[in-house]
């Protein structure tokens, strides 16, 4: 609901009666009989304190007073004005305000009484008060110049974002001649095994050792390097077998893959490693 109030004319009386108030959009000429305002409906919001120390240096900054020759009496005075004001607000009061409270009471009873026999070396009562406010001070200054400092999630916010998949298809390593003589060595070292199981001697073609292996890249796309030899025939036969893969490799009939480098050597058909 919304009131408006309109306060009387500056010219004095008007010609026509303004009204009391606006309510809905209908004006009001008279106040209603049976309004009532309950007594919570109102609030007082005060300054919001973080101790009796805090209460006190609010104090002494909004009369500019001097920290160092604090007017007790009227300090003591505020400071209880804002105790009973707490408690009409029906307000939790911790026990260090009213702690505070009789600590003021103290220091001006002290220095409204007389003091007989006063020398000059005597402290004022005041000093341990100054110290613990000048103290508190520092570091109330301190905590704000912190928290005016830049801090994640309220003026930085850090953000990440995931690089996009990228997918590279690994480039086949070259087949050094020297990785080809290493395999060759391994099945020469195997076919060595089996050399005095041979009886009779055959007599060996490259031109049909190159149609036994394009037979067998004919039936698998891609086929180990040592599968192509049969090491039972001995040293002849695997040497033949070699030369026929170094003829077809001259030829541009085949092709040398690895997967990686050091990985097993395969023989495809050429052109067929690409695909």
């Amino acid at each position: 609901m919304s009131i408006e109030i309109h306060g009387p004319h500056p010219g004095g009386a008007s010609q026509e009666e303004m009204p009391f108030a606006i309510v809905r959009g209908e004006p009001l000429s008279t106040p209603p009989k049976d309004l009532y305002i309950p007594p919570d409906a109102l609030e007082v919001f005060l300054e919001a304190f973080e101790g009796p120390l805090d209460l006190l240096l609010y104090l002494i900054k909004r009369q500019n007073l001097d920290i160092l020759d604090i007017p007790i009496a009227e300090i003591t005075r505020q400071y209880m004005s804002y105790i009973e004001l707490m408690k009409d607000l029906r307000l939790e009061l911790a026990a260090e305000y009213l702690v505070m409270a009789a600590m003021l009471a103290e220091i001006k009873s002290r220095m409204l009484l007389p003091r007989p026999g006063a020398t000059e070396d005597e402290e004022d009562p005041r000093a341990e008060l100054i110290r613990r406010l000048q103290e508190y001070e520092r570091f109330k200054k301190a905590a704000e110049d912190i928290d005016a400092l830049p801090r994640v999630e309220r003026e930085i916010f850090p953000v990440s974002a995931e690089p996009p998949p990228m997918e590279r298809a690994p480039r086949l390593p070259d087949v050094e001649l020297k990785e080809l003589l290493l395999a060759f060595r391994e099945v020469l070292s195997r076919a060595d095994m089996f050399t005095h199981h041979h009886i009779q001697r055959e007599p060996l073609s490259v031109r049909e050792r190159m149609s036994r292996v394009l037979e067998a890249l004919n039936a698998a796309p891609f086929v180990e390097f040592h599968k192509l030899f049969t090491v039972e025939e001995g040293r002849r036969g695997v040497v033949v077998t070699f030369l026929a893969i170094l003829e077809m490799l001259k030829g541009h009939l085949i092709d040398l893959v690895q997967r990686e480098p050091y990985a097993p050597i395969y023989l495809s058909l050429a052109g067929k490693a690409q695909e």
